[in-house]
């Protein structure tokens, strides 16, 4: 029953999240991605999944062991998780892509005087890994959050046309206790609903 309700909901989401700007650019041949490695405390083995929407204009990234913690309770290096992934985007002949757009969502409860960081970036394989965008939450704290990290249609990088390319997506999450109560735990998780985090990625298509 689980899985069914999360796929109703992902595909509500995927409807009210893919607005493809310019129609006639994307592929109508299905797009699939494989995830080639998996590396990180936040996406151990067999804990991280990627489905592409059903019309082409994105992919989420979904974990479901991927949290960071700080405080009472918490182990030495609970503190950050990270998660790093390898994404081979199989597309149709005739295509290329790059990153329009990410956004990432999750929950965070910081006690006064903790903060939380969230991290992100993503690149080629073969190309230098820049780009990072961050973000902190100052606490106190205790609600959903969510990040959108856009790239200005002209500053969008492009997978080189009739190479292949994998996609790395590198991420982190870090909570520092700072002066909050030491008898009180922080964390901070990318997931509306503490058992399912969604990252949301929105593709950019353009012939070769």
């Amino acid at each position: 029953m689980r899985k069914a309700t999360a796929a109703a909901a992902l595909a509500v989401l995927f409807t009210l999240s893919s607005a493809p700007a310019h129609a006639e650019t994307i592929p109508s041949d299905r797009v699939t991605i494989d995830v080639v490695t998996v590396n990180g405390s936040g996406c151990k083995q067999g804990t991280a999944e990627v489905i592409v929407s059903s019309d082409n204009t994105s992919f989420w990234v979904i974990y479901s062991d991927y949290l960071a913690q700080a405080g009472k309770g918490a182990g030495a290096t609970d503190f950050r998780k990270n998660c790093q992934l390898n994404l081979q985007i199989n597309t149709p002949q005739g295509f290329t892509y790059g990153i329009a757009q990410a956004t990432y969502a999750g929950f965070a409860h910081l006690e006064r005087g903790a903060t939380g960081h969230q991290g992100v970036n993503y690149y080629f394989q073969g190309s230098s890994a820049n780009n990072l965008k961050k973000h902190t939450f100052t606490g106190p704290f205790d609600d959903n959050w969510s990040v959108t990290h856009r790239t200005e249609f002209a500053d969008i990088v492009y997978a080189p046309c009739g190479e292949k390319r994998n996609l790395n997506v590198n991420s982190a999450l870090r909570v520092d206790k700072g002066t909050s109560d030491a008898n009180t735990n922080s964390f901070m998780t990318m997931d509306y609903t503490r058992g399912e985090v969604r990252t949301l990625f929105n593709f950019s298509w353009k012939r070769c």
